[in-house]
């Protein structure tokens, strides 16, 4: 789980894993580690998602929490904007650490729906460019696990 601070990450994982959301907002410091096992198309898959803490654009992704990743989601919060060029900029991080392993942008708080501030032809041009994009919501549950099912049908096929 890649992308800046307070984009839902944490709230995606939660909802996914446990089917929780909660309000509250907590920081992730360093990584916070869940696992669970999915069927991805006719393969089981156990899925251990790293929650990694939020990027701002002065902190670097840690290569260690990324060393072996074989895909991952990167969340972009539609409320701000401004999280767009931060995922665009971590992408571009994550590529040169990882090499092209897949992963899925997640335009996250769709629930919001008053408060876009997300540029449609900012997503468009994410389109493509060849990135995979999923619209979710981790209050309401809105296709997050379809995201996550899409990740590692990915990752399987790579």
């Amino acid at each position: 789980m890649l992308g800046g601070f307070a984009v839902g990450k944490t709230s995606l994982v939660r909802q996914f894993v446990e089917s929780i959301y909660s309000d509250k907002y907590h920081t992730t410091v360093g990584v916070k580690i869940d696992k669970k096992l999915v069927t991805a198309g006719d393969q089981e898959v156990n899925l251990l998602l790293w929650d990694i803490q939020g990027e701002d654009g002065v902190q670097k992704l840690r290569s260690s929490y990324l060393r072996g990743a074989a895909g991952y989601l990167l969340v972009i919060d539609s409320t701000r904007g401004t999280t767009l060029d931060t995922a665009c900029a971590i992408q571009q991080s994550a590529q040169e650490l990882l090499g092209l392993v897949p992963f899925i942008a997640v335009i996250n708080k769709i629930d919001l729906v008053d408060e876009w501030d997300l540029d449609e032809k900012a997503i468009e041009g994410l389109v493509q460019a060849g990135w995979t994009v999923y619209r979710t919501s981790a209050k309401t549950g809105q296709h997050v696990e379809n995201a996550f099912i899409n990740l590692a049908k990915k990752i399987m096929e790579a």
